[in-house]
């Protein structure tokens, strides 16, 4: 029985996700957390094989915070269930170690298939994402360079298009405010404008946020 541990902001999620997998053969939702502070605790009080976390959970400031789940507890897979756009943060959540991406517009059999295959060691990967990598890498790189922006720019992007200043970021992410600023610099490079107003508009633009 694989043992899953199920991160969320949200009851409703919760009691969605946990009824369906009641009688399933393979799947058991053993545990269930409403925030990141919880996570470590929970991997900790029972053997977790699969942990399913929202991108948005409440407390997670940073996929880097994720990086460190996955280096703390090696034995369990660590699987993205989130409503963000797949195309931009699925390469990204990859890139830290997670073993797969589901939207959360998939059916709740997607979820059941992808926490059967993570947890056999496979990395997965939606047919879309997979179509979408192939065609960056075909892209020149004026054309790609919006969906190559690192891990920490598209934080900092995703904070800047709620109207944070940077000082508040810095605060977020713990990082020094003149780090932010040259994330921000970068992202104005990368994204070929010129003002904060033009660039989380480009970014709703190119829905990356």
């Amino acid at each position: 029985m694989i043992t899953v541990c199920l991160a969320d902001n949200y009851p409703v999620v919760h009691y969605g996700v946990k009824s369906y997998f009641k009688d399933h053969p393979e799947i058991s939702v053993v545990s269930n957390v409403g925030s990141f502070f919880m996570v470590p605790d929970a991997l900790r009080n029972k053997e977790i094989n699969v942990l399913v976390i929202d991108l948005e959970l409440d407390g997670l400031k940073s996929i880097y915070e994720l990086k460190a789940i996955i280096k703390n507890f090696p034995n369990t897979k660590v699987l993205v269930f989130t409503s963000l756009n797949e195309q931009i943060y699925a390469p990204n959540a990859i890139k830290a170690g997670v073993a797969g991406f589901v939207h959360k517009s998939s059916k709740l059999e997607t979820l059941g298939t992808t926490i059967i295959r993570v947890h056999q060691g496979i990395i997965m990967l939606s047919d879309s994402i997979k179509k979408n990598l192939a065609l960056i890498a075909k892209q020149n790189k004026s054309e790609r360079l919006y969906r190559k922006l690192s891990n920490r720019e598209i934080e900092v992007l995703r904070y800047l298009c709620d109207g944070k200043k940077n000082n508040e970021i810095s605060k977020v992410l713990e990082l020094n405010e003149k780090t932010i600023s040259t994330y921000k610099l970068r992202l104005l490079q990368k994204l070929n404008v010129t003002n904060l107003v033009d660039l989380v508009n480009k970014a709703k633009t190119l829905d990356i946020v």
